[in-house]
């Protein structure tokens, strides 16, 4: 039986208007209900991100095909690597890499395509959260039009978490638009090749100090609470259980405040 923890114990939406986000902000908590977050580290949990990678990425046309039908990297295993699969009533419906980037561990794909201009701001002080491998299910995609807010939701909970000087993605160019509405995200370096994709990504960034507060005041489904951000991204010691599955704690949240 898996372990599964309660914290209170594609296609991209455009959402602006007030009146929208309200009614749309319902969607998205009724759709939580129904998901798990799950840190996967080793075994058939690993394969089936891997494999959902590549078969998302093989629909969009951005990787060649493989025999061996898997999406993995050298970033995967690095020790700042967080691996999520996002689950709909059980099933592996999309999935998320994150990276914590610091002095301490200034690995991660966006610092290395872009290492030019980001490790000089690594050596400044500035610090990371870089989503990338993001990767969802055609047909739950289909039904499930509010699974990239979903997903990415991940993201601002580690934001949240980890209190970066911004936070990064490297995108292309038809996502630009979305992550400029929703994240307040602009520009940091034009596109370049990214290892394994066919096409350029840009790599755009998100200020947290000016923007995050305000992502979560206008989309309240990002809302999180410490216990959630703790059982995401606190690693538990060397003999002590790893939750499996963790729930979403926007309701609660937005309950509270």
């Amino acid at each position: 039986m898996l372990n599964r923890v309660s914290s209170t114990s594609s296609v991209l939406v455009d959402v602006e208007a007030s009146t929208e986000v309200s009614a749309f902000t319902r969607t998205v908590l009724s759709v939580l209900e129904h998901i798990e977050y799950r840190f996967c580290d080793r075994g058939e949990d690993l394969e089936a991100i891997y494999r959902l990678r590549y078969d998302s990425y093989m629909k969009a046309g951005m990787v060649r095909p493989d025999a061996t039908r898997k999406v993995t990297d050298s970033f995967d295993d690095l020790p700042n690597s967080f691996r999520f699969g996002v689950f709909y009533d059980g099933h592996l419906v999309s999935t998320l890499r994150l990276h914590q980037v610091n002095a301490r561990t200034p690995l991660s794909p966006s610092t290395e395509v872009f290492g030019d201009v980001m490790m000089p701001r690594i050596a400044a002080g500035e610090t990371f959260v870089d989503p990338s491998r993001i990767a969802a299910d055609h047909e739950w995609s289909a039904s499930l039009r509010v699974l990239p807010y979903i997903t990415l939701r991940l993201a601002v909970v580690a934001c949240q978490y980890f209190k970066p000087t911004y936070c990064l993605t490297a995108i292309k160019e038809e996502h630009t638009g979305f992550y400029q509405r929703i994240f307040r995200s602009s520009e940091a370096v034009p596109p370049r090749t990214y290892p394994g994709l066919t096409v350029p990504v840009y790599l755009f960034q998100s200020k947290c100090a000016d923007n995050l507060e305000d992502t979560v005041r206008r989309f309240p489904f990002f809302k999180s609470t410490a216990f959630e951000q703790r059982l995401l991204f606190v690693r538990p010691k060397r003999g002590e259980p790893a939750p499996l599955t963790i729930l979403p704690t926007a309701k609660y949240s937005l309950a509270a405040a």
